[in-house]
């Protein structure tokens, strides 16, 4: 009996060692044709069967998705109807930890003071448009004359958030971002070399590392110089020849996972949902109780025994009150304050309440049309393509191509940068016979476009001036020769402070009371203006599957 047993067990394992095997040899196979990838053999047609998640890019943390009810607020002093509870749900992303400091902003400004330097003509616009306005700190009837020299250069405030950043400069950051983390990613692998360590190479204006231009075609870096590459990765479809000095394999693909994607600003529904972090009152998938800041509780003081009566988050306790007494801080700054002075919220994400409010990518509506979306919504969409050059070739941007927008505040910043891939919005050829969009410009779609006003059965085409919903036009009234009342429409345009370049900015900031730590809270500013007490942090999508560690259900027989 003994006996039989043990060679069941035998059995039993050769039998899963066999399984096993034949599971991973399968991986790399076509489960619907037998035929396997990356084997030359079968033509060497390639695919990563054993991608991996790499985790959070430096710097972030995942946000799981879900569900959660947007614009939910307790107190609303206002009753505008700006922040009228929606059901939204969010997908998984990245959010860094914390906002951009300054030191890392300042890496920004020096890199592009080393490749567009401002001495030369041709640049100097691009440096000066992302400088920011440290004449933020300044007040007529106050003295901060230190914080305009001091607060974006000084090593004493270098981990602090960089403020007087428009949203227009935030999100040229986020695209830099991008190309840096890529450029690393590639110089690790072996594909890239570190371009600034190249003697027969200069870094400049267009000769930079463009991830877009890298994916379209990595010939149009550097104008085709191959030195700048050491060796790529495998090609399974052909037979590699070794020989020192030359590139050999190919190029990183998208298909291949390996490059990080775009860095952005958050929306305006993924920094609320974030800010929130109502994970931490989910019992199975029921929430217990309501959250009022990015903390748990109704208070903005700390209630564990050790730090009982501390401030939560750096804000302003009252009027002329920063900081409260000498010698016993409420929330230990006057101004900001270094990030992660605070701990983090159950997402780990730190400052989601007080310090600085921040930029997200939406553009301003008082109504969020939970109607229309109610899947990651987001308004601000300007559907693009790849500009063609008659010769079919992808356009990328050279010093002749520039394009420069001049803004409301006189500020001149460009469009495109030198070496990036040229884009334009799809035209309605594009979009013809699509059910889910009908031309690029959705910026006000169903709140302010052609389609939202009295005139929605005309085409756009076939009127001078489109009607414009935040035009705010008075009604008169005027008496007739009869003595009626005639009611017309005053023809003098009347502009609100709503327009397509307002954008939403969220949570409270050292200068702010406690009511703008909610994260349901929402206000406005033009894209192109900048505070003393508005920064911003980056976000990307994450790819697969929304969490790393799939919650298993329990199997009912």
């Amino acid at each position: 009996m003994k006996k039989f047993s043990s060679n069941r067990l035998l059995l039993l394992g050769l039998l899963a060692v066999l399984m096993a095997s034949c599971s991973k040899s399968n991986k790399g196979v076509s489960t619907l044709t037998g035929w396997e990838y990356n084997n030359p053999k079968y033509g060497g047609f390639q695919a990563n069967a054993n991608y991996k998640e790499s985790g959070p890019p430096p710097g972030m943390v995942l946000i799981e998705g879900g569900t959660f009810t947007m614009g939910s607020v307790q107190d609303d002093v206002m009753f505008d109807w700006n922040t009228t509870p929606v059901k939204q749900q969010v997908r998984s992303f990245y959010m860094d930890e914390a906002e951009v400091t300054n030191i890392e902003y300042l890496l920004y400004l020096q890199y592009l003071e080393k490749v567009f330097p401002p001495s030369d003509d041709t640049y100097r616009k691009i440096y000066q448009a992302a400088l920011p306005d440290t004449l933020v700190w300044r007040n007529t009837l106050g003295y901060n004359e230190l914080l305009t020299e001091n607060y974006l250069r000084h090593p004493a405030y270098a981990e602090y958030p960089v403020v007087g950043v428009s949203w227009r400069q935030a999100t040229e950051y986020c695209k830099w971002r991008t190309d840096r983390v890529n450029e690393k990613i590639l110089i690790e692998k072996g594909v890239l070399h570190t371009l600034f360590d190249l003697d027969s190479l200069k870094v400049e204006g267009a000769n930079r590392f463009d991830t877009e231009t890298y994916l379209t075609n990595p010939n149009l870096l550097f104008d085709g110089d191959s030195s700048i590459y050491y060796k790529g990765i495998r090609d399974f479809s052909k037979k590699e020849k070794s020989s020192s000095g030359s590139f050999t394999g190919r190029h990183v693909k998208t298909s291949d996972g390996i490059l990080a994607q775009r860095f952005r600003l958050p929306t305006e529904a993924e920094w609320e949902y974030a800010a929130k972090a109502e994970v931490e009152n989910r019992e199975y998938n029921t929430l217990r109780g309501r959250k009022k800041y990015a903390w748990n509780g109704n208070s903005t003081r700390e209630t564990s025994r050790r730090y009982r009566g501390d401030q939560m988050a750096n804000f302003k306790q009252g009027k002329g009150d920063y900081s409260g007494l000498a010698g016993w801080s409420n929330d230990g700054a006057d101004i900001t304050m270094r990030i992660k002075s605070y701990k983090p919220n159950a997402f780990g994400l730190y400052d989601m309440g007080g310090n600085v409010a921040e930029w997200v990518a939406d553009v301003y509506r008082p109504i969020i049309d939970n109607d229309a979306n109610d899947f990651s919504y987001f308004r601000g969409n300007v559907f693009t393509k790849k500009k063609i050059d008659k010769e079919g070739n992808v356009v990328i941007v050279d010093y002749n191509s520039v394009e420069f927008d001049t803004l409301d505040n006189g500020k001149i910043v460009p469009k495109d940068l030198p070496g990036s891939v040229k884009y334009v919005p799809v035209t309605k050829r594009d979009a013809f016979m699509r059910r889910n969009y009908e031309k690029a410009y959705n910026i006000d779609s169903r709140d302010g476009d052609l389609a939202s006003t009295k005139q929605f059965f005309r085409d756009e085409d076939e009127i001078d001036n489109k009607p414009r919903m935040y035009n705010s036009p008075q009604i008169p009234r005027q008496i007739g020769e009869s003595g009626l009342i005639i009611q017309q429409y005053d023809t003098k345009t009347r502009n609100t402070l709503i327009s397509d370049q307002t954008r939403v900015f969220k949570g409270g900031s050292w200068k702010d009371r406690a009511y703008w730590l909610d994260p349901a809270q929402r206000r406005y500013l033009p894209e192109y203006m900048a505070t003393n007490y508005i920064g911003f942090r980056c976000a990307t999508d994450k790819l697969g599957q929304m969490s790393y560690s799939r919650r298993r259900k329990e199997m009912r027989k």
